[in-house]
């Protein structure tokens, strides 16, 4: 078996009416930030909230019966397992799904949505993926690998062909990257179609980036440790199968940080209206992080929508201090009446919008007669926040930002 051009088109053809044809969507800011066209793919509109329900019906649909009546087995911390279980429903094939402990409730809820026996075990995706290859041990069942399947990775390169069709002048495509399933399909598609002149690039956060390491060393080499808030890309070890696609057929991937990751996100629900998770949002990190270094036209492939609104709330917060949207002040004044209101005032007159102002007493340093004052206030932007606290500065107060 494997993963070429023939047998994507035949993936293509049995997902027709079992997914939708994700739009394309022109951005003017990150173009204009990119210096060349860019479009985004939003697979964070498809059904299930991600790319995966396309491995995933490629890869059950073509069981065995036997296999299909004894049910299967997967683990995720989220898109995967969703995927798969709504891969299950569609197919009438019975369907656990291990997810760590830790996973988000609305993933939860939809997988269990779609009719799949939930499981929470372990931190990681990993250590779910343990306990299913128990399970499976014990009880014969086949377990639905997020990554490392030829049919899986032919489900995920479907995407590709749309791009083709899509953004037929496309240069370069930015490929959030995990395991390494949807960088290797869309590769091997995109090189098939329009030729190996087109740039793929993988996108890791810097906290979970496995491939680079794997690559030189030329096999899966798993991480220490991980550490991301984008979970859908927490893959601490590539598989084999996407692996050797990628060294085939890759030749840059990029690492974003968590800032970056932050930033994105808020870009993109205030520019271009689209809610994107962390690991969905990777390859717009890429471009804030790298102005003008791809190629255009440039399409990048939104992975992802799924996402906790509670988490989105802080993200989003953390994306605007990123931005510079956000100012942190501590001012330290007399411990007089009329000192607060005249700092507020002050604030006011400079349009920065308060949030939030704490009194800090007893810290090290304060005479007795004085007061350190916490402002957290809304700014327009990193020029806006530098003028507020030089004119503060400039009015006689003890600023120290942060």
């Amino acid at each position: 078996m494997t993963v070429d051009l023939e047998r994507i088109r035949g993936a293509a053809a049995e997902l027709e009416g079992v997914i939708q044809r994700t739009p394309v969507q022109y951005s003017g800011a990150l173009s204009a930030i990119a210096g060349t066209e860019v479009w985004l793919k939003c697979e964070n509109l498809q059904t299930g909230g991600s790319f995966k329900i396309r491995g995933a019906y490629t890869r059950m649909s073509r069981l065995a019966p036997d296999q299909k009546a004894a049910g299967v087995l997967a683990a995720s911390a989220g898109n995967h397992a969703q995927g798969v279980a709504l891969a299950a429903r569609l197919l009438g094939i019975p369907a656990t799904i291990y997810m760590p402990v830790g996973a988000a409730l609305p993933k939860l809820a939809a997988t269990r949505g779609y009719g799949a026996e939930v499981r929470l075990h372990g931190a990681t995706v990993g250590e779910a993926l343990v306990e299913a290859l128990a399970e499976a041990g014990r009880t014969g069942r086949e377990v639905i690998h997020p990554f490392d399947h030829e049919d899986i990775v032919t489900g995920q390169a479907t995407i590709a062909l749309e791009i083709a069709e899509q953004v037929p002048s496309v240069r370069t495509v930015l490929v959030p990257t995990g395991g390494g399933g949807l960088l290797a399909g869309v590769a091997t598609a995109l090189h098939g179609v329009l030729g190996t002149d087109i740039e793929v690039v993988g996108v890791q956060a810097e906290g979970a980036a496995a491939y680079p390491g794997s690559i030189s060393a030329g096999h899966p080499v798993a991480l220490a440790t991980m550490k991301t808030m984008a979970d859908g890309i927490a893959i601490g070890e590539p598989g084999r199968i996407p692996l050797e696609i990628v060294r085939r057929e890759v030749r840059q991937v990029d690492l974003v940080s968590e800032e970056d990751l932050n930033r994105a996100m808020l870009l993109l629900a205030e520019r271009a209206k689209l809610v994107v998770e962390p690991s969905g949002a990777a390859g717009v990190a890429d471009l804030l992080a790298r102005p003008g270094a791809h190629e255009g036209p440039i399409v990048v492939i939104l992975s992802g929508g799924n996402i906790d609104p509670l988490v989105l709330m802080k993200v989003l917060q953390h994306g605007m201090v990123a931005a510079g949207r956000y100012l942190q002040v501590h001012v330290r004044v007399q411990d007089t009446p009329g000192h607060l209101a005249g700092l507020l005032r002050e604030l006011a007159g400079l349009g920065a919008n308060v949030l939030d102002v704490a009194h800090v007493r007893t810290a090290a340093g304060l005479a007795v007669d004085e007061v350190d004052i916490a402002v957290e206030c809304e700014t327009k932007g990193p020029e806006h926040c530098t003028d507020v606290v030089r004119e503060l500065t400039e009015r006689g107060y003890r600023v120290r930002q942060g």
